[in-house]
């Protein structure tokens, strides 16, 4: 069992050093920098099933570190959560396979109201229309998933996890995140008080 349990915890390392790193994620940070911090939008993040887990934490981590971000359920979103959106805002969308009906939907009609909307695109299939159709797209690597019917999102999951950390530390550095700013954010438990040295 030991070495098994090794052998699923190397397969997942192997897919996190296998997330390429060829300049595009540089992109995204500028462009989130300048919807959000310029043009005083907001990131609105969405993802289906496991991916909106991973798009929920993404987002939350966002706002907690100066990124005003929002999560909308692509479902929901049809059913008037689309008011949300504003034309400053900056989507970023989650889809492993690129070809979640129901983010495709979401982009659709999100840009039949706002049609220059920018897209960042996070997926494992980097030639699929939803990549076609965004400003920026985050390849994953395409990783296999360790689940034993090469189904269940595991590995997938995890290098979006990944690329969404990678999005929110660039961010952080890039407009001079402070722990005094922080704080602020963090009002109560453990962290803020560590950030305001009150532990």
């Amino acid at each position: 069992m030991k070495s098994k349990i090794k052998e699923l915890i190397a397969k997942e390392m192997e897919a996190i050093q296998n997330i390429p790193i060829d300049g595009v994620v540089e992109k995204a940070v500028e462009l989130i920098y300048t919807q959000v911090q310029i043009n005083k939008g907001k990131v609105v993040v969405s993802g289906m099933g496991k991916a909106g887990q991973i798009g929920h934490n993404i987002s939350t981590t966002l706002c907690s570190t100066g990124t005003p971000s929002v999560f909308i359920h692509p479902s929901e979103a049809q059913h008037g959560d689309m008011g949300l959106v504003q034309e400053n805002d900056i989507l970023v969308l989650i889809s492993n396979s690129g070809k979640t009906r129901e983010i495709v939907e979401f982009d659709t009609l999100i840009k039949r109201v706002y049609p220059n909307i920018k897209v960042i695109l996070i997926t494992g299939s980097s030639d699929c229309d939803l990549a076609k159709y965004s400003d920026v797209c985050l390849h994953t690597g395409n990783p296999k998933e360790i689940c034993p019917l090469g189904l269940t999102p595991t590995t997938s999951t995890t290098v979006m996890t990944i690329v969404g950390d990678v999005l929110v530390v660039l961010l952080m550095e890039k407009i001079g995140y402070t722990k005094e700013q922080y704080a602020q954010r963090h009002h109560s438990g453990y962290l803020g008080q560590k950030a305001r040295g009150d532990e």
